[in-house]
């Protein structure tokens, strides 16, 4: 083989090894993309399983049940659970009220992902019905529920928010 071919082959040979080295690189990234993703909907899996449990519990400590009736804001109950209400896991908590969920942080692991540990916390407030992104320090017929995830395996937090109202029709 000559001077000519030996320049030709290392010149195919490191061209080769360019490719290579470009479609590893792809596939890495496409692999981390489908990795974050996985995590981003478990995440949002999780506030959402928290959002409709909330949903689903009476609007406040003082309407719980049938015949609990309140007539203004002020004869509402303070935000959080009362003494003997717990939250061990999503499928064993005692909550009665959508508010008892205020000040909750838990840590969830996932078995269905490696390093798949989620913090979560989340905070309920009343709000205005004219501004319903803000706290406000007085009690209205609207609370809001803010669920907020992380994760050491993901890039961003996770908030997702629901909205709920008292009505009373006589």
């Amino acid at each position: 083989m000559n001077t000519g071919q030996m320049l030709i082959t290392m010149g195919a040979m490191f061209l080769l090894s360019m490719i290579i080295l470009s479609v590893n690189s792809g596939y890495s990234r496409n692999s981390a993309i489908i990795l974050d993703s996985k995590f981003d909907i478990l995440a949002v899996s999780l506030a959402t399983s928290i959002i409709e449990d909330a949903n689903g519990l009476a609007f406040d400590a003082n309407t719980v049940g049938s015949g609990n009736i309140v007539l203004t804001p002020s004869q509402l109950s303070t935000l959080g659970h009362g003494s003997g209400e717990y939250y061990v896991s999503r499928d064993s908590n005692n909550f009665n009220d959508f508010d008892d969920y205020h000040g909750l942080q838990v840590t969830y692991n996932d078995s269905t992902l490696e390093s798949a540990v989620f913090n979560i916390w989340c905070n309920v407030g009343y709000i205005s019905d004219s501004n319903p992104d803000v706290f406000v320090s007085s009690k209205t017929w609207y609370k809001k529920l803010d669920v907020f995830l992380a994760s050491e395996s993901m890039t961003d937090t996770i908030k997702m928010s629901t909205v709920m109202s008292y009505f009373y029709y006589r």
